[in-house]
């Protein structure tokens, strides 16, 4: 049975998920700063369940650091599946001052996306890095 065991677990390989940005959702304006979503999709392309520990996103706009966000509760990830995966960001309005520049300029805001999900599976822990560029049109921001 242990040799079995060991069978299967060798002919497993580990495939990074595929992560997308779906939207950006402004949740909350105050006189500090205020909150927003980032929703992504996930795709786990395994045969196998994985699952997140932790996730740390760093969030630019025009090139300027605008919020950090950190999701500690586990995230399942189901086999050759998409998940959809919210996670808050909160934000001051001292880094706004380049993200107006952009809305006032081109009618949209450039992003950047920075961070490292942690994941549990069954070859280990894994750490993916997150990475992303591109742009959010005013439409998009206000609802």
């Amino acid at each position: 049975m242990l040799l079995a065991a060991c069978a299967t677990l060798r002919n497993l390989a580990f495939t990074e998920p595929d992560l997308q940005l779906q939207e950006i959702d402004v949740t909350g304006i105050g006189f500090t700063g205020g909150t927003f979503d980032l929703v992504f999709d996930v795709y786990n392309p395994n045969d196998y369940r994985i699952r997140s520990t932790r996730l740390e996103v760093g969030i630019d706009l025009e090139d300027t650091h605008f919020g950090d966000a950190l999701l500690e509760r586990p995230l399942d990830l189901s086999p050759s599946n998409h998940s959809r995966v919210v996670v808050p960001v909160r934000f001051e309005w001292a880094g706004l001052g380049a993200g107006a520049k952009g809305l006032l300029t081109h009618k949209a805001v450039g992003f950047g996306l920075t961070g490292r999900v942690f994941l549990d599976t069954p070859l280990g822990d894994k750490t993916v890095t997150l990475k992303g560029r591109g742009n959010v049109p005013l439409r998009k921001l206000i609802r």
